[in-house]
């Protein structure tokens, strides 16, 4: 859990610090350091999602078969 909420933290930085940079406004830096990660949450809940619907559809690889001796 550390390691989630060091990350978190990381990526709130790096939202505030693009937000800043390219506004000039620390108030809309620090508006989409909070709603960026939020909605990229979100955004990764349905893409998880979706890839676990590809993985459950895709036919399974070459079945791996031995000769038997007769």
């Amino acid at each position: 859990m550390t390691k989630t909420m060091s990350f978190a933290a990381v990526h709130m930085t790096v939202a505030f610090g693009v937000g800043y940079a390219l506004t000039g406004s620390a108030l809309v830096g620090g508006a989409i350091a909070l709603v960026e990660p939020a909605v990229n949450t979100v955004a990764y809940f349905f893409h998880e999602q979706v890839w676990e619907r590809i993985r459950t559809r895709r036919p399974p690889g070459p079945a791996v078969t031995q000769a038997v001796p007769q």
